[in-house]
């Protein structure tokens, strides 16, 4: 038989897919770059994910084809307000081509963005800027959320009439906060609502939203809930200094029999609240019926709306039905509504969505709303793991944003069972990080990977302080390092020296794996520093262990056996292991290695 040829012949080039941004702004590694579309700022598709075949297109409107009554359109990105006109929200500025202190700071913050994109893209209302006027008089920094922008995440948190008040809020808020959200929800239902918000928008450097139903039926019920109580209480919070409202307004009485047949019903609050009070009225979800006074009082104090959804699908069965699409639809509307009275919009969406429905989702709201910003939950992609949904709704929350979600709202290990407490918080936040950086890094954003490419350099140069230091969660890299090897060398325990690819790759010349002069460790091997405080509680609290390997962990007790692969005998191992460390100048306790 003759020779099979390789699959693969010499020199064969393969055929990629549109290549689009690169994430890396030095261009570094061989990657070939982003299979995004090509980056188009300025237009409906930003930084966007090429679409599956029968996907809805983009809309050929935005904001700008809904001005205020008055107002004159006088070039592509321009336009001029009636005579006297005070503005007052970032869209208004936008559209009179001011770029604010506000846009500025998050030109900071977005470095691939200038001011005047920035603008451009409030004018255009894709991207919104949630500042209420108030809040910026205490520590709020602005921030942006849009697709044009890097992907933001939000936090829920509340006190509920069961558990929680409004010192531990304010701590999980900070708490929050450091571990990355962008924005932070107060879904309280109990205690003292106003003296909880109070303290939670003094204390927030982030935008604060909230969603006013909720406080509006403290110590009544839904069924007495009428006109006066709605704005009264919208007017309190704005002037409060609430950054975004969510709204449930496309909630309607025709809906509700589309609803009849969904294993799960309405798990919205707001949405399940509105229906029950539009049943027992017989009326029109009195949010709708108000909508032009609603934006009037948001408009006073630029408070952007988060237009609520509803009746989103509380289960995989009941996902992508007509229910939560003609509400989409009436979101739309209601979003042009808004813009017509100088309001800041984002939308919100879905919950739990099988996988293969999410870029559907994204993309039919990207040309309904006419390119708002949107903001989903989750979604959620499977429904069998509580306890886990911060891991099953990132998965959903990665594919969204690659899709064109703008902004993440989290999902805790809590999530249908209960209130997350402080290390729930933790988990939601770190899990939606990495869904949002990583739908970055797939969109092509400028400058999203370079972190990736720091580490990974350090990585391949075996300096561990340097790769702890660029890692997200430090303390938690440095103290699982740790807990098998009590020292940075050029090896880990999960391979040992013997079986390390990645010091045997640094060793070859050819290759200029791990020879970045920048990344070199400043001795071949030293002793770790020690694990923190922070790092000793995560491994006291790591995994279902007996006291006895607990101590191992915390390096209090004795230590795993000594191995080799090419050295079979432990006792060997040990003393071979113990001469090395020694030959780099490390000071080895003998009785526990």
């Amino acid at each position: 038989m003759s020779q099979s040829k390789s699959v693969i012949e010499a020199g064969q080039s393969f055929g990629l897919p549109e290549i689009g941004g690169n994430p890396s702004t030095e261009k570094q590694g061989t990657t070939p770059g982003s299979f995004a579309k090509k980056p188009g700022v300025g237009t409906p598709w930003m930084f966007s994910s090429p679409d599956t075949p029968g996907m809805p297109g983009v809309s050929d409107k935005t904001a700008w084809d809904f001005l205020p009554d008055g107002w004159v359109r006088t070039g592509p990105k321009s336009a001029r307000a009636p005579e006297g006109f005070i503005p007052i929200t970032q869209l208004e500025h936008a559209r009179l081509g001011h770029i604010t202190p506000e846009m500025a700071a998050v030109a900071t913050r977005e470095p691939h963005l200038t001011a005047e994109q920035i603008r451009d893209e409030v004018a255009a209302g894709r991207m919104i800027i949630p500042a209420n006027t108030q809040h910026l008089k205490y520590k709020l920094q602005p921030m942006a959320i849009g697709r044009a922008s890097l992907t933001k995440i939000n936090a829920n948190m509340g006190a509920s009439p069961i558990s929680s008040g409004t010192h531990e809020e304010v701590e999980k808020l900070q708490w929050a906060e450091k571990w990355g959200a962008d924005t932070v929800m107060d879904l309280s239902t109990g205690g003292d609502l106003n003296e909880c918000r109070e303290a939670i928008i003094r204390e927030s450097t982030v935008p604060i939203g909230t969603v006013p139903i909720y406080s509006m039926i403290i110590g009544k019920t839904i069924e007495q809930l009428d006109d006066q109580i709605i704005l009264s209480e919208l007017k309190a919070q704005a002037k409060q200094g609430v950054d975004y409202f969510t709204i449930h307004a496309g909630v309607l009485r025709e809906h509700l029999p589309l609803v009849r047949k969904r294993l799960i019903g309405i798990v919205s609050r707001g949405g399940s609240l509105l229906a029950k009070w539009m049943i027992t009225h017989n009326k029109q979800n009195p949010m709708y019926t108000l909508f032009d006074e609603i934006c009037d009082i948001m408009r006073e104090y630029d408070v952007s709306f988060s237009l609520g959804d509803g009746l989103r699908p509380g289960g995989l069965a009941d996902a992508t039905d007509e229910a939560q699409l003609r509400e989409l639809a009436t979101l739309g509307e209601l979003t042009e509504k808004a813009w017509r009275k100088g309001c800041q919009v984002m939308v919100e969406g879905p919950g739990h969505v099988p996988f293969d429905q999410i870029e559907y989702n994204m993309k039919l709201q990207r040309k309904l709303c006419h390119g708002a910003p949107f903001y989903v939950l989750g979604p959620l992609v499977t429904d069998i793991f509580p306890g886990y949904d911060h891991i099953t709704s990132c998965i959903g929350a990665t594919s969204a944003g690659f899709h064109g979600a703008s902004m993440l709202c989290y999902v805790t290990p809590k999530e249908h069972l209960g209130l997350p407490k402080k290390d729930d918080v933790k988990q939601g936040c770190v899990a939606y990080k990495i869904a949002a950086h990583a739908a970055d890094v797939a969109l092509g954003i400028p400058g999203s990977r370079d972190r990736d490419d720091e580490l990974t350099k350090a990585r391949a140069a075996l300096n561990w302080q340097k790769h702890f230091d660029l890692s997200f969660d430090p303390e938690l890299a440095r103290a699982y390092h740790d807990e098998d090897l009590e020292v940075d060398t050029d090896f880990c325990a999960m391979c040992g020296h013997d079986w390390c690819s990645v010091r045997i790759s640094k060793e070859i010349n050819e290759f200029y794996s791990g020879k970045d002069e920048a990344s070199q460790p400043v001795k071949k091997a030293m002793a770790s520093p020690g694990v923190s405080a922070e790092g000793q509680e995560i491994l006291e609290k790591r995994g279902v262990l007996s006291q006895d390997e607990i101590m191992k962990l915390a390096h209090k007790g004795k230590k795993a056996d000594c191995h080799s692969d090419i050295v079979k005998d432990e006792k060997v191992a040990k003393v071979v292991q113990i001469n090395t460390l020694k030959a780099h100048g490390v000071k080895v306790n003998e009785g526990v290695l």
